[in-house]
This record gives structure tokens, sequence and C-alpha cells, in this order.
């Protein structure tokens, strides 16, 4: 027999039910395809439910602040050159700060008055509240030209000298701003001798409560310039880290000389040269610039 006739006698026979059936297709029982269809939960691990996003407190007087001023770039145009700059700062200033032990007492002052300390201490507070890692306090320690509840649209009220005269309590004087995870203590009414409040027990047992009130918190304190009064050069003594802010074509080298010289025992973390000239012809920032317009 040829092989074409071997072939078509194969074939008739498969046609006639000789050759064995092919087997049948195996049938899921009943629900075992949406089950394996459904993405398995790990054995004592039940699905956790959608966490809510972090609101910011607000005070219950004063509401949510809603600063109108220029200058607090860092709320009203994060993507300018200054905004970025105070960004880098806070970086630094993490870098520094934070280790075995975390340094959260920090002092912001200058030579004189009107070098820019004052928007420093606000717009660095305000860039480290927006962080996911921290709380920030920022203290108007300037009891003699108080400016921070002015840059925070917020009236003058129960402060930071209630608390040095032992007439209010911390948690009478903190106001959460809204901005971030930010909080003020505003400076209070106006007292005569405040450089002998600072370096008084009650004064240093207040710096240490504000320190240890909570683990993660940053204090900032706003203080006076260090060359007309004391109370700067008695509080560097008991922070941290200070930071010196200087204004470009202000101050004079002696006046800065002689005032890095009164706190040459003090932990100067570092300078910020303020208000400094600007190459408009640098382009490092068009990217943050045309990601507004995109």
């Amino acid at each position: 027999m040829s092989r074409i006739e071997e072939a078509m006698e194969k074939a008739a026979r498969m046609r006639k039910g000789m050759e064995p059936p092919p087997p049948e297709p195996v049938r899921e029982p009943a629900g075992a395809s949406a089950l394996l269809h459904q993405t398995p939960h790990p054995v004592g691990s039940p699905a956790l439910p959608p966490q809510p996003p972090q609101i910011s407190p607000v005070s219950a007087q004063y509401g949510r602040l809603a600063p109108q001023n220029p200058f607090l770039v860092n709320l009203h145009d994060p993507h300018s050159p200054a905004a970025e700059e105070y960004r880098k700062l806070k970086s630094a200033l993490v870098k520094m700060t934070t280790g075995d032990v975390f340094r959260n007492c920090l002092m912001v002052t200058s030579s004189i008055p009107s070098e820019g300390k004052s928007l420093t201490a606000l717009n660095l507070a305000i860039s480290l509240a927006q962080e996911l890692d921290h709380t920030v306090l920022l203290v108007d320690a300037d009891l003699r030209r108080p400016s921070v509840h002015r840059y925070l649209n917020v009236e003058q009220g129960v402060g930071l000298s209630e608390l040095l005269t032992g007439e209010a309590q911390v948690g009478e004087t903190i106001i959460p701003t809204g901005i971030g995870k930010l909080s003020i203590i505003r400076a209070g009414r106006a007292i005569e001798n405040p450089a002998e409040l600072f370096t008084s027990q009650r004064g240093k047992a207040l710096l240490t409560e504000l320190k240890l009130r909570y683990p993660d918190r940053y204090i900032i304190l706003d203080t006076p310039p260090v060359l007309p009064f004391a109370e700067a050069r008695s509080l560097a003594h008991l922070v941290d880290g200070v930071l010196f802010v200087v204004m470009e074509r202000l101050v004079s080298q002696a006046n800065l000389k002689d005032a890095l010289e009164s706190l040459k025992a003090c932990p100067i973390l570092g300078m910020v040269y303020n208000a400094a000239t600007v190459d408009h012809n640098d382009g490092r920032y068009s990217y943050y610039r045309s990601a507004d317009n995109a």
C-alpha cells in the first residue's frame, strides 16, 4: 500500500470514530473565574482605607492667615529666583542642624536695622513649614520693633512679653497660621527691659520649654539687630545656631566686623547676603518661569 493510500485510510478511520476523541476541557467550578481575577491581599494585611489629605492647623480666632506682602516670596512667587534661594538656604540649614542631636532653636539677626532679618526669618520659616517633616514656630523676639504680626496681617496681642513676665502660658500665645505647619508667637506688649528678661531664669526656662515642646519643631527667633541693643547678644548664647543677615551696600565693613566680634563665642551657622544684585541675563530660572505659563 502506498503512502497516499495509508493516509487516506487513516483519515477514513478518524471520520468513523475509530481514533480516540480529544480530551474534554476541564471545567472550572462556579465562581472560580471571578476569584482568580481578584487581586489577592496578603494574609494578615487587610487593605487600608485611603488617608485624608493633610490639613494645616488654623487659629480658631483668626482663621487661616492670608498675608498680602509681596516680599513673602515663598507664598506669592514660589518660582522666583528669591524663593529658590530661600529653599537652598532651608536645605543647607536642615543639613547643618539635623544629625545625632537636633539643633532646632535658631535665631536670625543682623548688624543694624533694616537689613531684612525679619523677612529672612519669615521666608525661611514658611519654606520649612511647607515641608512634610517639620513644624515651625516663629517667635517675634524683637520686642522693641516687632514686625512679624504686620507681615502676616494679624493684630498685635498676647505674646512673648507676657510669657517672659509670667502673665501668660505658652499655649495661650501660639497662633497656627494655616500656612503649611507654621505657627507664630507675637511680640506682645512693649516692655522696658527685654535684655534682662531674656537672661532671667524664666527666660531660659521658656526657651527650653519651646525647644522640647515638640521634638520635630524648628524654633526660629526674629531678634533685634546686634549693635544697637543687648538682647541679640544675650539670646545668641542660649540658642543652637545664629543666622546672620547682611544687606548689600547698607552695612559698613566696620559695623559688620564689630557685630561678628560680639558674637564670636556663639554658634554662627552662616551669613545671608540680602538684596544682592541679580544678573538678569542669568537663565537658570527660565524653566520655573515658563512652568507658570504652561
